[in-house]
């Protein structure tokens, strides 16, 4: 009968009653607090980096007299610099850079007179298809060999693949791009610009145009423009996606080798299931956890990579405009397309971290 009681009794007043079975968890699951967490500090992120931006872009010096010194007298430089408001007090300048950000104002170029938002619609989305065939490149490369040296452990295919992914990711993005032209150009394959000049102008009467060079060859429904566009981005993709593919390689290989090792593959090949089985079906998808983690890391270096990429292969997305800007010391072009840039690389991550959350549930504890 005492035992009886004891059992009966509640052994430790805080822990949850079965009846109560919420009583200790809080109105919201540990998915919804940590998916509120991530999107609480995206905006913190962004304006980190846009305020970076803007100092950054304030201690190199004053842009109206770096754009225009030499071509302007000093007068001519003072009234623009009154018109842009560069004469304010520099948290004046912060505040209404502020403010026209909320309003979706990034400003003029000092250069050529084009909105800014004219730049990041036009050449955005010439820089989105080539991450968009840079990241197929990624993964076709990347994920399968990755495989392949995981099972061939320390042997030929594994060394090699090895020295083939850190040859690929320490080489600079812009020499393996005149690598490729110098060995494709002679064979007639196209190597600089989108697509040929009249497949561009043919394209530009595609309605709805989208920018995006695929789907307004699909949209056109000719083969032929679908067959050059498809050319033309075959190189510039090899050239940014093998340094991505190069990551993955050797984060799939990794992971597969510490989930080789786990208790329930071995449980699995203690039943007999075959090696081949057992990296496919037991090993493979656990493996590709971190794979998914770090894509919102790759995305930011495939932006960053674009810059070389798209000025090798005269790929006229916001890289390529990014250059030319630069060139021209037009820093309020490159305030406008940096900012943009760190918002892709916020609004990235933050998807990259709901994916994440909801195949590995550990992440959310």
């Amino acid at each position: 009968m005492a035992n009886a009681e004891i059992l009966a009794a509640e052994p430790y007043p805080d822990a949850p009653h079965p009846d109560e079975p919420g009583r200790k968890r809080g109105p919201l699951s540990p998915l919804a607090r940590y998916l509120l967490t991530r999107l609480a500090l995206v905006p913190v992120m962004m304006w980190v980096l846009i305020t970076m931006v803007f100092i950054l872009m304030r201690v190199i010096g004053d842009p109206i007299t770096a754009a225009q010194g030499g071509r302007l007298n000093a007068e001519q430089i003072a009234e623009r610099k009154e018109a842009a408001g560069l004469t304010a007090p520099l948290i004046n300048q912060y505040w209404d850079y502020l403010r026209n950000l909320l309003h979706g104002d990034l400003g003029v170029t000092l250069t050529d007179k084009r909105e800014i938002s004219d730049i990041l619609l036009q050449n955005g989305a010439a820089t989105l298809e080539l991450s968009f065939w840079s990241l197929i490149v990624a993964f076709g490369v990347g994920i399968p060999l990755g495989r392949v040296a995981a099972r061939y452990r320390d042997r030929w295919p594994d060394v090699a693949l090895r020295l083939f992914a850190i040859l690929f990711y320490a080489a600079p993005v812009f020499f393996v791009g005149l690598l490729l032209k110098l060995a494709f150009t002679p064979f007639g394959w196209p190597s600089s610009g989108r697509a040929t000049t009249s497949t561009e102008l043919a394209l530009q009467d595609v309605h709805p145009h989208t920018n995006i060079m695929i789907v307004d060859a699909l949209i056109s429904g000719d083969g032929y423009y679908i067959r050059d566009v498809l050319q033309h981005a075959v190189l510039p993709a090899i050239a940014l996606g093998l340094l991505t593919g190069g990551v993955f390689l050797r984060l799939v290989r990794v992971n597969l080798l510490q989930t080789l090792r786990a208790d329930y593959v071995t449980a699995a090949r203690a039943r007999g299931v075959s090696e081949r089985r057992v990296l496919r079906k037991h090993a493979f998808r656990t493996a590709l956890v971190p794979v998914v983690t770090v894509m919102g890391m790759q995305i930011a270096i495939l932006l960053a990579g674009a810059v070389l990429t798209e000025t090798t292969f005269e790929w006229k997305g916001l890289g390529y405009q990014l250059a030319q800007y630069l060139i021209d010391r037009d820093f309020v072009a490159v305030q406008g397309i940096v900012t943009l840039i760190a918002l892709v690389v916020c609004i990235s991550s933050f998807l990259i971290d709901v994916i994440v959350a909801f195949v590995d549930p550990r992440v959310r504890f």
